[in-house]
Formats: structure tokens, sequence, C-alpha cells
């Protein structure tokens, strides 16, 4: 379903060299992924009016108010305390006010009309961040962090590798050549992270991950200069990044870096956000 441009929206970054990208240059791009309720979902887009997964106000997926809380410039992110081996990573915005009820509603209410504007953010991190000051690499590749099966069905698809594909196409469409590999796994059960404080968490996140060796092979091909960077919808403690990284240099794939849509910045000793929010 064709959805109007997102009028008003403003551009995440401007970086020469690469044209601007963000939820306003990402309305051309079409969705990248299908979940089997999504021809349901279309059908009801026909009748029932459609809100704004920020605000909730009538008339389009995400009012021009909404789309600036993803316009900010990318800010490099630290945990506080630093789980080893944390990446350099970016955030486009804060996880608080209009922009916590946009990813809420796109991973957990199946609102597939929002990957579009959060892809662009992501794209925008991307480039801020692990690309800002160095060379590209001959091909990028955007490595989501590994959903846990039970939330793939509950959520009827993998949210994560679908934000990363969506932020693939806009930074293909900003002339960065990219692409998403899902190169890790989850090599273990793992308990919902939810409500786990950083100890918690890192505990039961340590060693959980491995890298898909067929997967990573298929992405890389022999010869190719290939960039990997790690990414996700949100951080928090740090600790799924930092354990995304170790997986992947132990398997002989250091990343760049890391990226995300947003930081958690409700706790401040938890996640202190660089810059002003």
């Amino acid at each position: 379903m064709i959805r109007r441009p997102f009028h008003g929206c403003r551009p995440v970054i401007h970086n020469p060299g690469h044209p601007q990208v963000g939820p306003a240059a990402f309305h051309r791009i079409a969705p990248c992924g299908r979940v089997p309720d999504m021809a349901l979902r279309a059908l009801l887009d026909l009748v029932l009016p459609v809100a704004c997964g920020g605000c909730a106000a009538p008339g389009r997926p995400l009012c021009g108010a909404c789309a600036t809380a993803l316009g900010g410039a990318p800010q490099a992110v630290v945990p506080s305390p630093v789980p080893p081996g944390f990446p350099p990573c970016w955030a486009v915005a804060g996880y608080a006010g209009v922009v916590r009820p946009m990813l809420l509603a796109y991973k957990e209410r199946g609102r597939a009309d929002l990957l579009r504007p959060l892809g662009g953010a992501l794209a925008a991190a991307v480039l801020a961040g692990p690309l800002a000051g160095q060379g590209c690499p001959g091909r990028l590749k955007l490595v989501p962090v590994p959903s846990r099966p039970a939330a793939i069905r509950q959520r009827g698809s993998d949210t994560t590798l679908r934000l990363a594909a969506a932020a693939a196409a806009a930074l293909r469409r900003a002339g960065v050549a990219a692409g998403a590999a899902p190169a890790l796994r989850l090599s273990r059960s793992t308990l919902d992270s939810a409500g786990l404080g950083a100890t918690a968490r890192a505990r039961n996140l340590a060693g959980a991950m491995a890298g898909d060796q067929r997967r990573a092979r298929r992405s890389n091909p022999a010869g190719m200069d290939v960039g990997l960077v790690v990414v996700d919808d949100l951080v928090t403690t740090g600790a799924t990044l930092a354990e995304a990284v170790r997986a992947l240099s132990a398997a002989g794939h250091p990343p760049l870096g890391a990226a995300v849509v947003a930081a958690t910045a409700r706790l401040p000793r938890v996640l202190n956000v660089a810059g002003p929010d």
C-alpha cells in the first residue's frame, strides 16, 4: 500500500558527499519485508483511520511534528557503567517522548508503516558514526542483533532484521553500497531482557551469540572490502551490543561500530547520551 510522503519531516543529517538521509528522504523506499498479517493490515488500513505512531493524531502514520523527533543530529552514546567490549555507538534520539511509542508500535503492535522513517533514522546514525571520518568500504553490511525465537513468533516477523534492511535501503539511496546481513545467531536460550538491570542483562547475554559462518560467507564474498556495523532499535545498558561485537570478532569479522535509533536516557546512571537531547 503506497502512502503519501511525510510532509514536514526534516533531514536527519547532512554529510558532505552523501545525499541527506532521514524520514523525508525515505518515503520512496518500498517496505523491505512482509509479515504474515500484512494483507490483513492493509485491508484494515482501508476501513480504519490511520493514526500517528508517535502522538496518535489521525491522518498519517507519522505526523510532521513527531517526525522531527527522529530528525536530530546523531550523537555518540556511552553506557554507565560501560560493559567490556562496548563499541562506538551512535543514536538519533532518546528513548522518550514520542519516540518510545513509535518503537513500541512498530515492534509490538505490527505498525509496519513506521518501518520507513525508523529505517531512515537508523541509516543516518550509521552515516554519522561508523562511517564518519573514514573511507567507506567497498560494501557495507548492517548486522542486526539476533532476536529470540519466541519474540519472532509473537511479533510475526524479525523486526530487527527488517529494520536493518530498511536502513540499508536508505543508505543505498544515499549512494552507499549497503545491505543487511543476519550474520549472528543465538547459541543458547536467553531471558527477555525487559526489567533486567545492567548486571543481570550482562549475565543473561554473556556468550549467548555466535557468528553465523554460512551467512557471513554468503554476505562477504572473497576479495570484497566489506565493513560490518551492528544495528539495533534501542540501546540501554549496552550488554546486547557488546555481546554482538564479541561474537563477530570471535568469528573473524570485527565490526566498525554500532548504530541504533534510540538510546535510553531515563536512567542517567545506566546511559548517558552525549550532546544535547
